[in-house]
């Protein structure tokens, strides 16, 4: 059950970079793509951005633990939502040493 878990938190880890890595993409080019008029829709798009990744981002964090937590697996959803933090901790160490690297 733990080598599951591991693996199950790695692959949602990995889909929360993948996401900020788009997101992240699509807002470093987002200058070429828009006119530098300012325009009330700016704001409304960062916002409906906000709250989108906040939802796609916590599903996929949050998801397995509170279904794992509804099972009345305790142990288990703290297990899982700690190693899928554990999984985006060694991404950010990874690419900080990266940027430091390179």
């Amino acid at each position: 059950m733990k080598k599951e878990y591991i693996l199950k938190s790695l692959r949602n880890a990995f889909g929360v970079l993948a996401y900020i890595t788009g997101v992240a993409l699509v807002m470093f080019n987002m200058e070429h793509a828009f006119d530098n008029e300012p325009s009330f829709l700016v704001p409304v798009l960062m916002l409906l951005l906000f709250v989108t990744s906040a939802a796609i981002t916590g599903s996929l964090v949050l998801g397995k633990p509170i279904m794992l937590y509804l099972d009345n697996q305790k142990k288990g959803a703290l297990t899982f939502l700690l190693l899928t933090l554990a999984w985006l901790v060694v991404f950010a160490v990874l690419i900080l040493v990266f940027l430091f690297l390179f």
